[in-house]
């Protein structure tokens, strides 16, 4: 059986995108995208929501386009696949995130 690695996203954006460049020409750009669900409450009659926020990632022309054109408070929708990153901090801390990394990007 295949596996697949396919996560969808269509929010708001939280912050502006942020490039890093590296010495061989290559780039990512990194947003957070933040997605609420609202409910009502079955007990209380009252309306709920919660916000969850994710870690987009975006590779050279990609991340470009991003860059260029995404704004804080913008609407995208994003395709791709989780990645997990580990990383010791400054003080030896071991570091943990995971992240979309974007493959196709719809400014909404």
């Amino acid at each position: 059986m295949p596996n697949v690695n396919k996560a969808t996203v269509m929010g708001v954006l939280g912050r502006n995108p942020e490039t890093k460049t590296f010495p061989n020409g290559g780039s990512i750009t990194a947003f957070s995208v933040a997605t609420t669900e609202q409910w009502k409450d079955k007990t209380t009659g009252e309306r709920k929501q919660l916000t969850e926020w994710h870690r987009i990632t975006a590779s050279n022309k990609l991340g470009e386009i991003a860059q260029k054109y995404l704004k804080k408070g913008g609407k995208v929708y994003v395709e791709g696949s989780l990645r997990t990153r580990k990383w010791k901090d400054q003080s030896g801390n071991e570091k943990e995130v995971t992240e979309i990394k974007a493959d196709v990007l719809q400014l909404l």
